[in-house]
């Protein structure tokens, strides 16, 4: 019996063990190093948290929810659908919680990985197991970083990351900084300017924000889609359709990025009728080179007489508050760091050895690169999800998660048949692929401004180019000759 051992319990572990599991795979183990289930929307808290992409498209294609209160759900919404759906299709009883991987060694003899753990449910120490097949299902969004800005550590307040949320803060009354005005931020700033006395928003650089399409869903919506399943599966057509499009707006020049630049710089003439504030938050850079924002309160928060925006970046933090590049201390009672995650770690912050004594995290010094984003040489029997070059500008990468663990069930499923051991992508493979995607990326719109999309070597490492289709058609049958089978 083929053991399969899966790192993490978000969207992507979720997604593959549920593949393998309807597939007839029993010996399914997957760790996770939290208490609970569900990665990103396990740990995500912050008031307004929610996401970008609507969840008819949001969710699993075999699992609609006709339960959904909005058309874009929130973090508690979404956490709650993944533990569901985890329980109906037996999931929740295979992890191991309190379980982080720190590393994983390929054992050519007996082609397997033994993966080393640490974490509470472990003991004191380290706690070793073995699997014939080792699927990483870590995401690109999940370890939290701090500004390296000297005296952080010095601030005498309360300060946390975002992704990080104190409870127990209370800002009704405070000054309060925010260092970041990215995603996270458009979505709980409206919540702190309605409570704090003051708010500081430190941004670094301006973001295109599209009005979002939300809706609440009554009770008449909710009975039609119990009552007539097929029209979830008619919205979820139409929003799929949607998105598609809309990622046509991330290449170059493209007359979708024009009408969506259009309607961003209509949305923020509609809502910040002060010139000096819209000059602010005016974009400088092509519309989609980073992220693009979808928020209807946004814009008024930042125009509220509380709220001031500081496009000076800060230099240092002080017991009291922050200091911008033009020397003003800001005093504040409280900071949260809208900063971002390690989006370039795929996998390096655990120590992955592969054939030869190969280590991952070498072979990724300039950058993560993988066949189909889920295949390394030299790993035999690593599959990756939401590996490199995955991630989307537009679009469900839920979507891509089902195409992913389809891609991967076929692998393994010829493995077994095959009676063989270990399966390898091939050096030329990949590296053919590889060519002919970074030549697809520098005709996107990330290849145009510093994002967190790029690799420090200048190599864009998180993105897949364009729309879902093209990658779903890439993968839907497995290619055994791009691999080497033993």
């Amino acid at each position: 019996m083929t053991s399969v051992g899966i790192i993490g319990s978000g969207f992507g572990a979720l997604a593959v063990a549920i593949e393998l599991r309807r597939a007839g795979y029993t010996d399914l183990r997957l760790w996770e190093r939290s208490e609970d289930l569900g990665g990103v929307w396990r740990d995500n808290t912050y008031p307004g948290a929610g996401c970008d992409v609507p969840s008819p498209l949001y969710s699993f294609s075999y699992e609609p929810n006709p339960g959904w209160t909005h058309r874009y759900s929130l973090q508690g919404e979404i956490h709650a659908y993944m533990r569901s759906v985890a329980d109906k299709y037996g999931i929740t009883p295979l992890v191991k919680f309190g379980h982080e991987v720190v590393a994983a060694r390929w054992d050519e003899e007996s082609s397997t990985w033994t993966v080393a753990f640490e974490g509470p449910s472990t003991g004191t120490g380290t706690s070793e197991d073995t699997v014939d097949i080792l699927v990483s299902a870590v995401g690109q969004l999940s370890r939290p970083t701090l500004p390296g800005i000297a005296g952080v550590e010095s601030f005498v307040g309360t300060s946390f990351h975002s992704a990080e949320w104190d409870h127990s803060f209370d800002a009704t009354g405070k000054t309060i900084a925010v260092v970041g005005s990215g995603a996270s931020a458009v979505q709980f700033i409206p919540h702190l300017a309605r409570d704090a006395a003051r708010v500081v928003v430190f941004q670094r650089s301006a973001n295109y924000v599209l009005p979002k399409p939300d809706t609440t869903y009554k009770a008449f919506h909710k009975r039609v889609f119990e009552a007539v399943p097929f029209t979830q599966r008619i919205e979820r057509s139409g929003v799929w359709a949607f998105t598609e499009q809309f990622s046509r707006g991330l290449d170059d020049g493209s007359r979708v990025a024009r009408i969506n630049k259009a309607i961003a710089r209509w949305h923020l003439h509609r809502q910040v009728k002060d010139p000096d504030l819209r000059a602010k938050l005016t974009p400088d850079y092509p519309i989609g080179c980073k992220r693009i924002l979808f928020s209807n309160n946004f814009y008024p928060a930042l125009a509220r007489d509380n709220v001031e925006v500081v496009t000076h970046a800060v230099t240092r933090v002080t017991p009291t508050g922050v200091v911008d590049t033009e020397g003003t201390q800001h005093d504040v009672d409280a900071i949260v760091y809208a900063t971002g995650f390690d989006t370039q770690d795929f996998l390096q912050s655990i120590d992955i050895t592969g054939v030869r004594g190969q280590k991952l995290a070498t072979q990724w010094a300039d950058g993560a690169h993988a066949y189909l984003g889920m295949y390394v040489p030299n790993f035999p029997n690593l599959f990756v999800t939401y590996g490199p070059n995955t991630n989307l500008g537009g679009g469900s990468i839920i979507f891509m998660l089902e195409a992913q663990a389809r891609h991967m069930r076929q692998a393994l499923d010829r493995l077994t048949a095959g009676d063989y051991a270990s399966v390898e992508v091939t050096e030329e493979a990949e590296e053919a692929y590889d060519r002919d995607l970074m030549e697809k990326l520098e005709h996107s719109a990330w290849a145009h401004c510093d994002n967190w999309y790029r690799h420090r070597s200048g190599r864009i490492t998180s993105n897949w180019p364009g729309a879902t289709w093209p990658f779903a058609k890439a993968t839907k049958v497995l290619e055994p000759t791009a691999f080497r089978w033993s």
